[in-house]
């Protein structure tokens, strides 16, 4: 919905209230507004903006200091065009980055569905998700939405289209208890911040906790409640209610903008996958991920520094993305993941907004591919996905793709094997990838060539290999099992990760010696190896993965089989 279909009160609302259609936003423009007001009173969206650390993009907000040149251009040239983009909000201004992101965990609505929030507390609900996701968006993270009393205890994720209509779906035949609110908040992680929305029956049989929204009618009309009682905190007010033939259309579903539908439910096609959680460190980033259980399920973790006495044990976030997840990659503080819906690629956001709504969305077909080929790639780690600019570089078909923010796909040269055959895509052996303005001389004719933080290996036979570090000390690495090269580790003393053909010894090769990565060794998968760190992971048995020190071998991490 754009800002101009909306009143001056709701213009800001404009992405979020996309989600629902124009009629249901502007019947539910007086309860958002004063249950906005009330939640930003009791809780600030950021508690710290964190330390500025440099530019993070563009924005239509800011200071007249953070103005691009081009519009002070605009304002001299065309002072009539500059007025009517400022009036509208379409300037555009460099966007702060901060060093310590706002909030780092998500924003978990815990909902209660029984049949004590039918009607009018449902539509408090409604408003409630509508204010928490557009304040989760501002704190650069995502809503999950919990359904107390659920037997899975899965957290509803995906945009906001996608969220509403499984809200809606879940109701439960009977009220939740105080031990299913214990539940839920217990499989949260640490850093979220839960809000629970209920009825005042349950919440008065629970013990003092922050951010417990309820509902009750409090006045009645011909049409039904039209008049709410909110309590947040030991606070109350009095709000307005849709009410008539747009709150019965809103209670059944349908004024949401439903999502498109997904390629996973075409009838009859099921995708290629084992259940290996395949774990990946896509880019420069200290992420790693895995795929989950189904095509459509990311797992991701932001590793934090070691403990080097112990082994930290980190737990996964969960994504599920509407459909196959194909390539992802950690971009500051967002997390970017492209997955299959129907006949084209289209991009899932997690933390900070990227772009306009549809932005980056590409027909498989403009990327010399179609659907049967790219699912070969789901039974795999996923495929880095990296930004350059205002565009997203993806390596697929034997070449480089690059992304328009208009969906427009150009090739942008060859990419390295993994990307059109069945073997994996290798970073280490990505020319692309590679830092230096170009590898040396004697590296170009050689059979095989890998680099990693300006250091580059080359061998003709791959057992012996030449090494160069980008200060110009050369060594020689070698070795004589059959063993197959994975990555290149740089530190104090470069060394070569080699796997044995059966996939079962992992080692580290030096200059002065060679050291067995027992830990790393017989995984159920391919090893993960980070591109500029010595990172190294593995899928040591099913839902178990091991993160450590590709050159000592210490496991730093781990992620358990509940993930």
């Amino acid at each position: 919905m754009t800002s101009s279909r909306l009143p001056a009160a709701l213009a800001p609302w404009a992405a979020t209230l996309s989600a629902v259609s124009p009629e249901l936003a502007l019947a539910l423009g007086p309860l958002l507004l004063r249950l906005d007001t009330l939640v930003g009173g009791h809780e600030p969206v950021a508690d710290t903006t964190g330390e500025p650390d440099g530019v993070g993009g563009l924005a239509r907000t800011g200071r007249p200091d953070q103005l691009l040149p081009s519009e002070w251009l605009l304002a001299d040239e065309f002072p009539d065009e500059f007025l009517r983009r400022l009036a509208h909000g379409e300037l555009l201004h460099l966007a702060t980055e901060f060093r310590t992101p706002a909030g780092r965990g998500r924003i978990a609505a815990l909902v209660d569905t029984g049949p004590t929030q039918a009607g009018a507390g449902r539509l408090v609900q409604l408003a409630a998700l509508l204010v928490l996701h557009r304040r989760a968006a501002a704190r650069g993270t995502e809503l999950v939405v919990g359904v107390l009393g659920d037997p899975s205890g899965r957290c509803l994720t995906g945009e906001l289209a996608e969220l509403l209509p499984a809200w809606l779906a879940a109701r439960r035949a009977a009220d939740p208890t105080p031990e299913d609110v214990r539940r839920s908040r217990a499989a949260l992680d640490d850093a979220d911040q839960a809000w629970l929305l209920t009825s005042p029956r349950l919440a008065g049989r629970l013990p003092a906790q922050p951010r417990v929204l309820t509902g009750e009618p409090a006045r009645w009309s011909a049409d039904g409640a039209d008049r709410v009682l909110v309590r947040l905190d030991g606070a109350a007010a009095e709000l307005p209610l849709p009410t008539g033939d747009i709150a019965v259309r809103a209670l059944r579903g349908t004024e949401f903008r439903r999502a498109e539908p997904t390629a996973a439910a075409r009838p009859g096609r099921r995708w290629a996958t084992d259940g290996r959680a395949l774990p990946a460190f896509p880019n420069d980033a200290r992420t790693l991920i895995a795929r989950g259980a189904e095509p459509g399920t990311l797992l991701a973790v932001n590793l934090p520094h070691p403990d080097h006495r112990r082994t930290l044990s980190v737990r996964a976030r969960r994504h599920d993305l509407p459909g196959p997840v194909l390539a992802a990659g950690r971009m500051a503080r967002r997390l970017i993941a492209l997955h299959v819906r129907g006949d084209r690629l289209v991009p899932h956001v997690v933390g900070r907004p990227f772009g306009e709504p549809g932005g980056y969305t590409v027909d498989l077909a403009d990327l010399d591919t179609d659907l049967d080929a790219v699912s070969e790639h789901f039974a795999r780690p996923v495929l880095p996905l990296l930004r350059e600019g205002e565009d997203l570089l993806l390596p697929l078909s034997g070449r480089w793709w690059r992304i328009a923010p208009d969906g427009t796909a150009t090739p942008d040269g060859p990419a390295g094997r993994g990307t059109h055959d069945r073997e994996q895509f290798n970073p280490f052996r990505e020319p692309r990838l590679f830092t230096m303005p170009l590898p040396l001389f004697e590296a170009v004719g050689s059979r095989h060539f890998l680099h990693s933080n300006g250091t580059q290996a080359w061998s003709d036979d791959g057992r012996s290999w030449q090494v160069r570090d980008e200060l110009g000390k050369e060594c020689r690495i070698s070795f004589r099992e059959h063993a197959d090269v994975v990555g290149l580790v740089t530190g104090r003393e470069p060394a070569l990760i080699t796997s044995s053909r059966d996939g079962r010894t992992v080692r580290s090769v030096r200059a002065d010696g060679v050291r067995t990565l027992s830990r790393f060794s017989g995984g159920l998968g391919p090893l993960a190896l980070h591109p500029s760190e010595p990172l190294i992971a593995v899928e040591k048995e099913a839902g178990l993965i091991l993160i450590g020190d590709a050159g000592t071998g210490r496991v730093h991490f781990q992620i358990g089989s509940t993930q």
